[in-house]
């Protein structure tokens, strides 16, 4: 079975991330999103809560899980079962730093990367419009792509 890790800050109403996951799917058996800790800025019920809404977001998908992790993106991928990193590129200047970081993780765990970027009209609205919506008592679902 092939599965990818799809790693980082993950926020599920960042636009993008959702095709992201989408089109991983159509690459791998399964996609594990990993919501990584960062202690200094979250609090275990912030985890928690974010873990959450983005396992809701997939409960109709079964090939989709998420978890939280607190370690090296790769032991927490490897403990996963993943056997690609799944990581979004936003811009050619993104892709750089996105292309460093995967020969390290190689180097580091033998896992190799796959880049997608998320479709351009998809890309363009960012997380923080959408928390500012969600602030002002708006969901931001119309901003989510939805499955027909």
């Amino acid at each position: 079975m092939k599965t990818a890790f799809f790693a980082g800050s993950f926020n599920p109403f960042t636009i993008g991330h959702a095709d992201i996951v989408g089109r991983g799917l159509g690459l791998f058996d399964r996609v594990v999103i990993g919501v990584g800790i960062n202690p200094a800025k979250q609090t275990a019920e912030d985890v928690a809560e974010r873990v959450g809404e983005i396992a809701r977001l997939y409960e109709d998908e079964p090939r989709v899980s998420v978890v939280s992790y607190s370690c090296l993106t790769t032991d927490a991928a490897l403990g996963a079962g993943a056997t690609v990193l799944l990581r979004s590129v936003r811009d050619v200047t993104d892709f750089e730093y996105e292309r460093n970081l995967a020969d390290v993780n190689r180097r580091i765990s033998g896992l190799d990367t796959v880049f997608l970027t998320a479709l351009p009209e998809l890309a363009c609205v960012s997380s923080s419009l959408v928390r500012e919506l969600r602030r002002f008592g708006r969901s931001g679902e119309e901003f989510l792509p939805h499955k027909d």
